[in-house]
């Protein structure tokens, strides 16, 4: 295989169509999550490649994502920072995913801190790593690995000392934000959209909870609606800009 190969299908006009990178250089698992991505996130090409240094061979694209894997290497090794940089040369305007092997909360903060919108260790569930992918193709900022990693019976205890990530478009490194009270909101559905930033599907929202699926989605509609949000992202991009003190549009 090529070091870089275009793996979606092209709809009118490749070129059109906005990019997602994969980047690893281990075959097979690359070859694992594009297949995955080809079938979740439609509208998107999807670049895979072995190292950023094939960054060149979509230059001038649309890139919207680019994802890597770290592997067992630190944030603070060299050639991540190296990466990293060639990233933000090559491609200003693409947010950045990692991949790691490590599920600690030194490696997780450390790379929030450096600007990157998701990390994603490889102990959480697919479907976990897909929503937060979605978050940040939205704007947002994805960061499971506190609930994942204390494998918590309900969310409320674990989301308590989380610290909300936002980032605004025209920077290029994430701030973090604390999380305020948000009093138009039940304290169930507090705990509900605590699920949601954590880009839980309902499913597993349910069962932290110990409700219904059919209660999950009420409480959604309910959060959707007191921030007139038309899904479930966008409400969570809405209630963190109330928490930062910016009332939704």
């Amino acid at each position: 295989m090529d070091n870089l190969a275009i793996a979606a299908d092209p709809l009118d006009g490749s070129h059109r169509l906005p990019v997602i990178v994969i980047v690893n250089d281990q075959v097979l698992p690359r070859s694992c999550i594009v297949n995955i991505l080809k079938r979740e996130l439609a509208g998107f090409e999807i670049a895979e490649m072995a190292t950023t240094g094939d960054l060149n061979g979509v230059s001038g694209r649309d890139v919207r994502l680019i994802a890597f894997n770290l592997g067992d290497a630190e944030i603070a090794d060299p050639s991540v920072e190296d990466r990293l940089s060639l990233i933000e040369e090559l491609c200003p305007n693409a947010h950045v995913v990692l991949l790691s092997n490590r599920d600690d909360e030194a490696t997780a903060t450390a790379a929030m801190q450096r600007g990157v919108r998701d990390f994603l260790p490889s102990s959480i569930p697919v479907e976990v790593a897909v929503a937060g992918l979605r978050l940040v193709l939205a704007g947002g900022v994805y960061r499971p690995l506190p609930i994942i990693k204390q494998n918590c019976a309900a969310i409320p205890e674990c989301a308590a000392n989380s610290e909300l990530s936002a980032v605004r478009r025209h920077n290029s490194f994430a701030k973090l934000l604390p999380e305020r009270m948000l009093a138009d909101l039940t304290p169930r559905e507090q705990h509900v959209l605590a699920a949601l930033k954590l880009g839980l599907p309902n499913k597993l929202i349910a069962v932290r909870l110990k409700l219904s699926e059919n209660t999950v989605k009420m409480h959604i509609q309910h959060i959707m609606r007191k921030c007139s949000a038309r899904n479930r992202t966008e409400a969570v991009l809405r209630w963190s800009g109330r928490s930062n003190g910016q009332l939704p549009s």
